[in-house]
C-alpha cells in the first residue's frame, strides 16, 4: 500500500515584527500577517534604521521568558534587508524572507524538503523594526564588540528596549516583543560582506512540497 508523502509541519514562530518567536524550530512565517499601517503617535520623527544598509552576518541568542537556556541562531540580511535568512538551532532548518517578492522560503533539511508561501500581504519579520513602533533614544552602547544606540520600543503589546547600530542591524532586544512575547535576544557575534545569492536560494537536490492548507472554520450562522 503507497502512502502518502507526509507534509512539513511548521511552527508559529513570528507572525509580527517582535523578535523572541523565533527560538522555536526555523523561525517559521505565517504569511499574510503584513505590517500594521502606521499611526502618527508611532512613528516620531527620530528613529533607529529599520533595515540593516549593508550585507551582514549576525549570530544571536535567543531567549524566551521562562526559557531555561537561549538558542543560537544565526541570520544573514542582504540588499538592504530585502532578503533575509534565518537558520534553525541544530541545522534542523532555514527560513527565507524575500521582501521584494514578498514570498517565504521554508527548509526542512531531515526530509530534504522546502515549501514557498506568498506572503501576498506583506512579511512581517523579527528581526527588523517597523514604524508600527514608536522611539526614545536613550544613548550609547556596545554588543558583540559593536556600537549601537540603546532605544525604548514601544508597541501595542508593551515595552522594549533595542540596542540599534548605525546601519540598522538590531544586536540586543530585552521587554516585550511586536507579539506580546517576553525575553531576551543578543548578538554573539557580527560579520560584514557580500553574501552570495545563492544563501537566498533552497539547496540543491531538496524537494519542492505544497505547504499544509490554512485552517478553515465555520462560520457562525
Amino acid at each position: 500500500m503507497k502512502h502518502a508523502t507526509p507534509r512539513p509541519r511548521y511552527r508559529r514562530a513570528w507572525t509580527g515584527a517582535g523578535l523572541l518567536g523565533v527560538a522555536t524550530f526555523a523561525a517559521a512565517v505565517t504569511a499574510g500577517g503584513g505590517p500594521r499601517p502606521a499611526r502618527a503617535q508611532d512613528a516620531p520623527g527620530v528613529h533607529p534604521p529599520l533595515t540593516p544598509t549593508r550585507d551582514v552576518q549576525v549570530d544571536y541568542n535567543v531567549q524566551p521568558d521562562g526559557v531555561p537556556e537561549p538558542k543560537a541562531v544565526r541570520t544573514w540580511f542582504a540588499y538592504n534587508g530585502g532578503l533575509m535568512r534565518i537558520d534553525s538551532p541544530q541545522g534542523m532548518g532555514e527560513t527565507i524572507l524575500n521582501r521584494m517578492s514578498r514570498q517565504v522560503t521554508i527548509i526542512i533539511n531531515p526530509q530534504k524538503v522546502y515549501s514557498q508561501l506568498d506572503a501576498r500581504y506583506g512579511i512581517r519579520n523579527p528581526f527588523l523594526l517597523d514604524l508600527s513602533m514608536s522611539f526614545v533614544r536613550k544613548g550609547a552602547s556596545s554588543v558583540a564588540g559593536v556600537a549601537c544606540t540603546q532605544w525604548d520600543v514601544t508597541t501595542d503589546q508593551g515595552n522594549a528596549t533595542a540596542c540599534v547600530t548605525e546601519d540598522g542591524v538590531v544586536l540586543q532586544e530585552i521587554g516585550v516583543d511586536g507579539d506580546g512575547l517576553k525575553g531576551k535576544l543578543e548578538a554573539t557575534k557580527v560579520v560584514y560582506g557580500p553574501i552570495p545569492d545563492s544563501m537566498f536560494q533552497p539547496p540543491e537536490g531538496y524537494r519542492k512540497v505544497e505547504p499544509p492548507p490554512p485552517p478553515v472554520f465555520p462560520r457562525p450562522v
